[in-house]
């Protein structure tokens, strides 16, 4: 127990190091960052230390097609929850919702495409891996998902800190908002006991709402 407990902390420093960097050194486009940067920093470390450390296989990081139907279910409609939520903190911030003309292919897909892509590396490292190791180092699955929780939070300080440039109380609102969306990934994690729920959760809710003005 000991081992994996290290394991945990060394992947998540290694992540936050540096992911951290690469947020205050460089700036990539997004599709860069999201399907060769992230995977390499974030998946390659988690994958060796899952198959090559642990001689584990993708099942210990929530990948089942047991119950897959009803796993994808629920993760449209807890998705939805949070979507609608999404967009009642955008109509209060900005007064309006406003229904832009975008074209389908050349704006919209590739937006969904770059999100599932995003929403699949983070939910395979901290809910597949961090939250499923240390719901099974402390046997209780709310600790772990507070835990994994707020080390997810904190994993996004350096881009509203380096990229957004947010003043002080933005940041907390922006990082509490990240911690609550985290902690309704993890407990449907907790509940199905695979990862597609949450990457469907993760989609719906960080999904830039480029349809919207």
């Amino acid at each position: 127990m000991k081992e994996k407990l290290r394991s945990v902390g060394r992947l998540y420093v290694f992540i936050f190091i540096f992911w951290g960097l690469y947020r205050l050194i460089f700036r990539l486009p997004d599709n860069v960052e999201e399907i060769v940067l992230k995977p390499l920093i974030w998946l390659l470390p988690t994958f060796y230390i899952v198959f090559k450390i642990e001689k584990r296989s993708f099942a210990s990081l929530g990948y089942s097609i047991k119950n897959f139907g009803s796993d994808i279910s629920k993760g449209f409609l807890f998705g939805s929850l949070f979507l609608l939520v999404g967009l009642s903190l955008n109509y209060l911030r900005y007064g309006q919702l406003s229904l832009t003309n975008l074209p389908m292919a050349e704006v919209f897909l590739p937006a969904l495409i770059l999100s599932f892509i995003t929403a699949i590396s983070e939910e395979t490292v901290f809910r597949g891996y961090i939250l499923n190791r240390l719901s099974e180092i402390t046997k209780n699955s709310g600790a772990a998902n507070l835990i994994s929780s707020i080390g997810f939070s904190a994993v996004h300080l350096p881009i509203v800190v380096f990229v957004y440039h947010y003043s002080l109380p933005q940041v907390f609102i922006y990082l509490m908002l990240i911690l609550l969306t985290s902690l309704g990934s993890g407990l449907l994690f907790s509940w199905t006991k695979t990862i597609w729920a949450s990457i469907l959760i993760h989609v719906f809710w960080s999904w830039p709402i480029i349809f919207l003005r």
